[in-house]
């Protein structure tokens, strides 16, 4: 790597690092982010990290000292008078007085913005403060309408322009209220136009230009449709750019800015800003109030006498003052580097990262990597933020689903982000997806956080990796070090067939659902694999124990013994029939995983195969008919070979000969309802059909596997690793999966159904094909 960091200072070494600073990059992490060690963090546009040595000093702040809300004295309690009460009270208004105000500086310089034009209003976040503003604007009632605006930078510039930018609108929405007036709004008219300081997705940083332009001729850009009447105010959502490139209000004199602290120095969350002109904040008119907004109020009649500060009217209740105070380290870090080189030092890494994986090629030539926003010179670069945004590409031209980098680069111990990242507007227009993509995508089942990542050939969404003050070279070098080696190397493909119908009898037939509605699993949680299960047919009882349960719980495997109505629930896109259970059913399970949830059952079960453990046997019956909750195939088979290969990789390749007993897998680590034995490791891959006895199966491909089988069980308890996921993704990807074990149906022969009260016996012979 000397080498190749050699080459990197040479072209970016005036803008790396921090020469003019106490101390160097290397210097920062090795003393003050001792934790990442060799994990790489390029999530920074999600939220940034804060330093060892800045919590240090928050706690040594709130240990050493005694601090309270700034409205000390609460409505109805009295404050004696005495002298020594009134000298005590005075001296800890003051003194927080002095951290409310400190704070509130260093936001305003922040933005070079002056207390005399300026006040901050600190909220729960950049969100709450652009909700604020949403709620107290004056709004034309008779007249409210919505204008999406795409914002494209121009390069060149236009001539005889000093303006970069095009603005192109969309279609007018407007708000459907009954009682609303058409015609001309009566008296003043105020219009907002709101738009990020960077984007999020992209990188892109909007020329704050157009702040000035908005105010004072916006028909400019706008167009006289748009702009026939009314004063335009402008708001400018700084949360992203405002850790590199903050705006500064002393010449872009814009009437409201939107901060969240955690994005500049990682420590404190849940509080940001608003930065709110005077007399724009003059016009907001707020339609509530709440504790601390009010100098006086009657509880039994309208009566209600506002603050008349804009900070005291708009702060509702208590303010966050303990990460108020904390608010001046995180600062003061910032200002120990400099904004400036903090942007330079960033924009070096985000550009060396562009360029590299531009030029990534597969064998035949083809690109490995498509970026979304500027990037192609030196005199651009100004114009991005640190923010990487891509899709990758196979040598054919398909693309690498963005859940699969994701999981690999988990494995490699590098953390990113992936899909929209809450921007679903940035991410249609650099993905080219229509309405009718998106309306379709929906109504397919696709939310925003499920694993569907590639919906009819395209991408709906993408992976972006951003850069933060502490960001290094080396952290750009590994995550480009993994791309290659992770996403350049030819892979035969491996069909995945097509889903089955048919299933296990009781086989997925139970799910737990949470009481917000959310089905549960065992990725989101984990202590549901501490729960085991036994059904004695002979019986009709399913019973079922957990560890963090006194009792075994005992159901009944009649339907009819239900005593709810059924219900229905939606589930991967379909609807299902379900049976709900009694509270001491849902009790119990809710004690077993640690969270309150309800026990469903599937009502419309036909039971196509019966699994008998007592006697060793599997007893089958076929039928056409969909059933249970499964989700991709009801039969999963591995083989003993397999998994021992699998563990002597385990030992060789990531312990490097030093193997312990707890690196070591077993076939129930993947869940099978078939494992087998005698043949070679991995001969089931080529397995089309398997007869089992007068029993046949046609095989659906291989199993795709995820994060799940890295959890195992121990004394109870749920541990993770990177293993076997991370020795798996290494020789076992096919197209964006990683494949152990295979999908089986249960078939016909010869176009005739399988005859009934069959069985499958442990011991017997698997012939395949």
């Amino acid at each position: 790597m000397a080498t190749a960091k050699e080459q990197f200072l040479q072209q970016f070494g005036e803008h790396y690092g921090y020469p003019n600073a106490p101390k160097t990059i290397d210097q920062i992490r090795a003393t003050e982010f001792n934790r990442l060690q060799d994990l790489v963090y390029l999530d920074h546009a999600g939220a940034t990290l804060y330093s060892e040595l800045q919590m240090e000093s928050v706690f040594k702040d709130l240990t050493g000292n005694l601090f309270g809300p700034t409205n000390e004295r609460a409505t109805g309690l009295e404050a004696s008078q005495s002298d020594s009460s009134s000298s005590t009270l005075e001296i800890v208004r003051d003194a927080r007085q002095q951290i409310m105000t400190l704070s509130v500086l260093q936001v305003l310089d922040y933005c070079n913005a002056s207390p005399k034009d300026y006040k901050c209003i600190f909220t729960s976040g950049a969100t709450a403060a652009l909700k604020l503003v949403g709620e107290a604007f004056p709004w034309s009632c008779n007249r409210a309408a919505a204008i999406a605006v795409d914002i494209e930078d121009v390069n060149p510039r236009i001539e005889g322009e000093n303006f970069s930018t095009k603005i192109s609108l969309h279609q007018v929405q407007r708000r459907k209220a009954a009682g609303l007036l058409e015609g001309e709004p009566m008296g003043d008219v105020y219009n907002l136009f709101a738009f990020p300081s960077e984007c999020n997705f992209s990188g892109l940083r909007f020329d704050l230009d157009l702040a000035k332009i908005i105010k004072e001729d916006p028909s400019r850009i706008l167009g006289t449709s748009v702009c026939k009447n009314g004063r335009w105010l402008v708001l400018i959502d700084a949360a992203k750019g405002s850790a590199t490139i903050p705006p500064d209000l002393s010449k872009y004199p814009v009437d409201f800015v939107a901060l969240s602290f955690y994005k500049l120095f990682g420590y404190p969350t849940g509080l940001g800003a608003l930065i709110v002109r005077n007399d724009a904040a003059k016009l907001l008119k707020k339609s509530y109030f709440s504790g601390g907004t009010v100098a006086a109020s009657i509880a039994d009649i309208d009566f209600v006498k506002r603050r008349e500060g804009i900070e005291e009217l708009f702060e509702d209740g208590t303010a966050s003052f303990l990460s108020i105070a904390s608010l001046h380290h995180g600062f003061k870090i910032l200002n120990c580097l400099t904004v400036s080189a903090i942007s330079r030092h960033t924009t070096s890494l985000a550009l060396y990262t562009r360029k590299t994986l531009l030029a990534l090629r597969h064998g035949n030539g083809s690109s490995v990597c498509i970026l979304y926003g500027r990037h192609n010179s030196m005199e651009t670069c100004h114009k991005m933020g640190p923010i990487v945004s891509f899709n990758l590409k196979r040598s054919d031209g398909s693309w690498y689903g963005y859940r699969e980098v994701e999981k690999l680069a988990s494995l490699s111990g590098i953390q990113l982000r992936t899909g929209c990242f809450c921007n679903p507007g940035a991410c249609a227009k650099y993905l080219g997806l229509s309405h009718m993509d998106l309306i379709s995508n929906t109504e397919a089942g696709h939310v925003c956080w499920d694993d569907r990542d590639i919906i009819n050939g395209k991408p709906v969404g993408a992976v972006r990796v951003s850069f933060g003050y502490m960001s290094t070279y080396e952290d750009a070098k590994k995550f480009i070090d993994f791309v290659t080696s992770s996403f350049m190397s030819p892979q035969n493909h491996v069909d995945n067939g097509k889903q089955l119908k048919g299933s296990l009898k009781h086989d997925r037939e139970w799910i737990l659902k949470s009481l917000s509605g959310e089905i549960l699993t065992l990725k989101r949680v984990p202590e549901m694999g501490l729960i085991s299960s036994f059904i004695d047919l002979s019986q009709g009882m399913l019973f079922i124990e957990s560890p963090h349960c006194k009792e075994k719980l005992q159901i009944r495997l009649q339907l009819d013994s239900y005593d709810s109505a059924i219900q229905e629930i939606e589930l991967q896109g379909q609807r299902y029939k379900v049976y709900s259970y009694s509270n001491e059913t849902n009790a119990w399970f809710s004690e077993a995983i640690g969270r309150p949830c309800t026990l469903l059952r599937y009502s419309g079960s036909n039971h196509e195969y019966v699994l008998d453990r007592t006697k060793d046997v599997v007893a089958c019956k076929d039928t056409n008919s969909a059933v249970s909750f499964a989700n991709e195939a009801q039969f999963l088979l591995v083989s003993e070979e397999s998994v021992s290969d699998l563990n002597k990789r385990i030992c060789s390749d990531v312990q490097k000969g030093i193997c312990g007993t707890e690196a070591q897998v077993n076939a129930s680590r993947f869940r099978p309802n078939l494992v087998v034995s005698g043949g070679r490791p991995y001969d089931e891959d080529g397995w089309r059909d398997i007869r089992i006895g007068n029993q046949y199966f046609s095989s659906l491909g291989g199993c795709n596997r995820c994060q799940v089988i890295n959890r195992s069980l121990n004394a109870g308890q749920v541990q993770k690793s990177k293993e076997p996921l991370a020795t798996l993704a290494s020789y076992r990807r096919v197209k964006g999966k990683i494949l152990f074990g295979i999908l089986l149906k249960y078939t016909s022969v010869n176009g005739e159904q399988q005859q009934c009260d069959s069985w499958l016996h442990v011991g017997q012979e698997v012939h395949p094909d």
